[in-house]
C-alpha cells in the first residue's frame, strides 16, 4: 500500500529539491491511497498541492488475507467456506469503497476532479508495478514510509513497498515518494531509446541479449588475435615503399592497430556483459531459495490444515452425537410431560373424590363428638374418672407362666436392674425383646404402685415415655419394651466401657425429658406429676432416644393448677434425696414445678457428668467465676460455649431454692431447648443412617409409631403434623381425645391423611433387611 511497514534496504540516491522537470503534462496523477483515510490525507493534500492542474486516480490495491477471523482465533482462508470467504471479501471491499468516497470527497472540497481505481492483488507491491506497466502511468505519488517513522533527516524509503516500486517500476514513470506531506525521495525518468525501452519493458530477455552479445564480442576477439599472431611470425624482407606488398602490409598493420581499439573496447563490453549475468544469476538464485523457503512453509501449513481438519471432523462426530443424545432426551422428556399431565388429571380427579369423602367424615366426627361430648358430661356428673385401673387401653394380659418363660424362671443372669420397688429382668416374648419388672411382694405399697404405674401408662402414650406393652396380677410384673441402651445413669459412668455420650445426643436427651414433663404437667384433663425424676430413671433406646420411666409414687392431679398452688402434702416425702425438691423436703407440698427441680438436676449432670451431690453449688462456683468450661465433661465432645452457658443458666434457674422463681417448662425452658435441638439434631443427621444407630443396627427413628413404638404399616399423618400408626391414632381418638400424643395441643380437626412417601420407604426397608 501506500505506507508500508519499515525495513531495510540499500539507500537510494535521494533527491532533494522539489522542481518540476521538464517533461510531457500528465494527462492523470495517480496518487496511491491506504485503507485507512488517517494514513493517506497528507499524501494526496501534498499531490493536490503539487499538482494545480489536471485530472487525479485515487489508486488502491486489495490483498484478500491469508487468514480470516473465527471467535477470537485467525483460521486460514483456504478452510472457509467460498460462501464465507465471498462475504468476507464483498464486506472488505465495501470498507474499501467507503474509504476511497472519503478520498473523493476530500478532493472535492479542493476542488479537483478525481476517480477511483481498486485492483485485486496477493502481493500489493507487485500489484502497484503491474498496475503502472498496465495502465502506463507516468506521474505516481505514494508513501515512502508510515508517518510514525518520519524524520527531518529522512533521505531512504523505508517500505518494502516504495523500495520494490523503486527498483521494478516501469522507467517512463515518475515516481514522488511522501512521508506525512513532505517529499522524500523523487525518481525520475530514465531517458532510452525506443528499442532499450522496449528491453526495459520486457524484462525476461535482458539476460539472453546480453549473452548473445558476450558471445559475439568473443568471437571478434579470436579472430583478431589470430590475425595479429601470424602477422608477427612472417619473415621480414626488405620491401621498398614502391612495392606493393609493402604498401598492403603497412595498411593491414593500420587496420590491426584500428582493430586492437575495437578489441578493447569489445573487452570492456564482454566483462560488463558477464557482470550483469552474474548479477542475474544471484539474483535467480535468491528468488529461487525464497521459493523453496515458501515451499517448506506451504507443506507445514497443509500439514497442520489437515491435522485441523481432523480434529474438526472429530469435533462434528462428537458433535453429532450429543445432538443425537439430546433429541433422545427431548423424546423422552416429552413422554414424561404427558404422562404428567395424566397423572395430574387422575390427581384433580382423586382429589375431587377425596374432598367429598372428607366433607362425610367431617360431619361424621362432628357427630361422634357431640356423642362422646356428651357422655363425658354423664361420666363427670357421676363423678367418674378417666383413669382407672379397670379402663385400660393398649394393655396386654399375660399369663405367670408366659412370664417365667421369658425370664427363665427369674434367673439371676437376665437381671439388669433393682430397687427397693423390685427387680427388672430381661426377656424375649411373643417374639419380642421386653424388660419386665417384678415389683417387691414384701413391700406394702406393691399393689399400689403396680396399680399406678397400670393406670398412668395405659392412659398416656409419648414418644418420650416407656411404653407399657402388657402385665400380669399373678406375679405382680410389668412388661415394658426394651431399652437396650440402659439407664442415663449407666451411660454418663460409662458402666460396661459404653460410649460416652455426645453434647449433641445429651442436648436431645434433655429435650425429650422437657418434653416429656410438658405432656405430664399438661395432660387433659388431669395433669401428672412423676415425683422420682431423676437419671435412672431416664431409659436410652438403640438411637439414644429417651425415655422417662418410674411412674410407681407418680400423682394424678383432678383439678386445674397453677405453679404456686400446693395439690398434694405428704408427711414422708418419696425420691430420691439428690433431685427432691427442697420445699417438698420441707412441706411435704407436692406440685409440678417439684419436677422441674429434678429436671434442673439432671441438666447439670448432663453438663457435667459428675453425679449428683454437691453439684449445683459447683456449678454455682463455676458460672460465677466464669470457668463454666473447666467442669463440663470433656468425654462429649466440644461443647459450643454458647449452649453450655444457656443450659446451666437453664439448670440453675430450675433449681432454685423457691418455687416461685423457677421457670415454666413450656414458655421458657423448651425455647432455650428447642434451638439447640434444631442444631443437635442437624449434626447427628448428617451421619450415615449405621453411624445413627450403630449401637443397635436398628430402625430408623421416623418409621416408628410414637404411640405402639412399633414399625408403621400404615402411617397417617394427623393434625399436629406428625405421622402415626392407623390403628393407634385412629383408637386414640376414638377414646375421645382431641389433643395431641406428642405436644398434648388441642387437635384443630380430626382428619387424617395417608403418608404414602413413608409408606414406600418403610416397605423398601422391610424388603432389605427382611419383615
Amino acid at each position: 500500500m501506500a505506507t508500508a511497514t519499515a525495513g531495510s534496504s540499500s539507500p537510494p540516491t535521494p533527491h532533494a529539491d522539489d522542481s518540476p522537470e521538464p517533461s510531457f503534462p500528465a494527462e492523470k496523477v495517480y496518487v496511491a491511497v491506504g485503507r485507512e483515510v488517517a494514513e493517506s490525507r497528507a499524501t494526496l493534500l501534498w499531490a493536490l498541492h503539487k499538482f494545480p492542474q489536471g485530472a487525479f486516480v485515487l489508486l488502491h490495491v486489495y490483498s484478500p488475507p491469508k487468514f480470516l477471523p473465527f471467535l477470537g482465533a485467525r483460521i486460514p482462508a483456504a478452510q472457509v467456506r467460498e460462501q464465507e470467504l465471498a462475504a468476507h471479501r464483498e464486506m472488505e471491499l465495501q470498507r474499501i469503497s467507503d474509504s476511497l468516497d472519503q478520498y473523493l470527497l476530500l478532493c472535492a472540497q479542493e476542488k479537483r476532479h478525481a476517480e477511483k481505481l481498486v485492483v485485486e492483488s496477493d502481493d500489493v507491491a507487485q500489484g502497484l508495478v503491474d498496475l503502472i506497466s498496465e495502465h502506463h502511468v507516468t506521474e505516481l505519488v505514494m508513501g515512502a514510509a508510515a508517518d510514525k517513522h518520519y524524520t527531518k533527516k529522512m533521505k531512504i524509503l523505508r517500505s518494502r513497498k516504495a523500495r520494490f516500486a523503486e527498483h521494478q517500476a516501469d522507467p517512463l514513470c515518475k515516481i514522488w515518494f511522501i512521508c506525512k506531506g513532505t517529499l522524500v525521495y523523487r525518481r525520475k525518468v530514465v531517458q532510452l531509446s525506443h528499442e532499450e525501452m522496449q528491453e526495459c519493458r520486457q524484462s525476461s530477455g535482458v539476460i539472453h541479449n546480453s549473452v548473445e552479445k558476450s558471445a559475439c564480442l568473443l568471437e571478434m576477439w579470436c579472430v583478431a588475435n589470430t590475425w595479429l599472431c601470424k602477422s608477427i611470425r612472417e619473415p621480414q624482407t626488405e620491401r621498398t615503399t614502391s612495392d606493393p606488398s609493402y604498401i598492403s602490409g603497412k595498411d593491414n598493420i593500420k587496420e590491426s592497430f584500428d582493430s586492437c581499439k575495437n578489441f578493447q573496447h569489445f573487452l570492456k563490453e564482454l566483462e560488463s556483459a558477464r557482470r550483469e549475468a552474474y548479477e542475474e544469476k544471484c539474483r535467480r538464485e535468491e528468488v529461487e531459495r525464497e521459493l523453496y523457503e515458501a515451499f517448506q512453509k506451504a507443506q507445514a501449513s497443509e500439514i497442520l490444515y489437515l491435522r485441523e481438519l481432523k480434529q474438526k471432523n472429530e469435533l462434528e462426530e462428537k458433535l453429532t452425537t450429543i445432538m443425537e443424545e439430546i433429541e433422545s432426551l427431548t423424546i423422552r422428556t416429552d413422554e414424561l410431560c404427558l404422562k404428567l399431565q395424566g397423572e395430574r388429571e387422575q390427581r384433580i380427579v382423586l382429589e375431587k373424590r377425596g374432598a367429598h369423602s372428607d366433607r362425610i367424615i367431617k360431619d361424621l366426627m362432628l357427630q361422634r363428638d357431640k356423642a362422646l361430648r356428651e357422655a363425658e358430661k354423664l361420666r363427670a356428673k357421676k363423678g367418674e374418672s378417666t383413669a382407672t385401673v379397670e379402663g385400660t387401653m393398649h394393655l396386654t394380659e399375660f399369663s405367670y407362666s408366659e412370664i417365667k418363660e421369658a425370664t427363665n424362671d427369674f434367673d439371676h443372669s437376665v437381671k439388669i436392674g433393682e430397687s427397693v420397688y423390685g427387680s427388672v429382668y430381661k426377656g424375649f416374648l411373643r417374639h419380642t425383646n421386653i424388660a419386665i419388672k417384678k415389683l417387691n411382694p414384701e413391700s406394702k405399697q406393691t399393689q399400689s404402685q403396680f396399680n399406678q404405674e397400670v393406670e398412668i401408662l395405659s392412659r398416656v402414650r409419648h414418644p418420650n415415655l416407656v411404653t407399657l406393652i402388657g402385665a400380669c396380677k399373678d406375679a405382680q410384673a410389668l412388661v415394658y419394651e426394651y431399652m437396650p441402651n440402659g439407664s442415663l445413669d449407666d451411660r454418663l459412668a460409662c458402666k460396661d466401657n459404653s460410649k460416652p455420650l455426645s453434647w449433641q445426643v445429651r442436648t436431645r436427651i434433655a429435650s425429650n425429658i422437657c418434653s416429656a414433663l410438658i405432656f405430664l404437667h399438661s395432660n387433659k384433663p388431669h395433669s401428672i406429676v412423676h415425683s422420682d425424676l431423676k437419671a435412672s430413671n431416664i431409659l436410652l433406646d438403640g438411637n439414644n432416644i429417651a425415655k422417662l420411666s418410674g411412674f410407681g409414687v407418680c400423682q394424678i392431679l383432678s383439678d386445674q393448677f397453677k405453679a404456686t398452688t400446693t395439690l398434694y402434702r405428704y408427711t414422708h416425702p418419696k425420691g430420691s434425696f439428690v433431685y427432691i425438691d427442697p420445699e417438698y423436703l420441707i412441706s411435704g407440698d407436692l406440685t409440678p414445678l417439684s419436677d422441674v427441680y429434678s429436671f434442673g438436676i439432671v441438666l447439670l449432670r448432663l453438663l457435667t457428668g459428675r453425679s449428683g451431690f454437691g453439684l449445683l453449688k459447683e456449678v454455682q462456683q463455676a458460672v460465677e467465676k466464669g470457668c463454666l468450661q473447666a467442669i463440663l465433661d470433656s468425654s462429649a465432645g466440644g461443647w459450643p460455649a454458647i449452649y453450655a452457658e444457656q443450659l446451666a443458666q437453664v439448670g440453675l434457674r430450675c433449681c432454685e431454692i423457691r418455687r416461685k422463681h423457677r421457670p415454666d417448662l413450656q414458655t421458657e425452658v423448651w425455647t432455650v431447648l428447642e434451638p439447640m435441638l434444631n442444631s443437635a439434631s442437624t449434626m447427628l443427621c448428617s451421619l450415615s443412617f449405621k453411624s445413627v444407630s450403630e449401637d443397635l443396627g436398628g430402625v430408623p427413628s421416623y418409621f416408628i409409631c410414637p404411640i405402639v413404638q412399633d414399625v408403621m404399616r400404615d402411617p397417617l399423618i394427623a393434625a399436629d403434623g406428625f405421622t402415626y400408626e392407623a390403628e393407634a391414632i385412629r383408637e386414640w381418638l376414638d377414646s375421645g381425645h382431641r389433643t395431641s400424643p406428642m405436644t398434648n395441643l388441642e387437635l384443630s380437626h380430626r382428619d387424617l391423611l395417608p403418608n404414602h412417601a413413608l409408606r414406600s420407604a418403610i416397605q423398601e426397608w422391610l424388603q432389605t433387611n427382611g419383615d
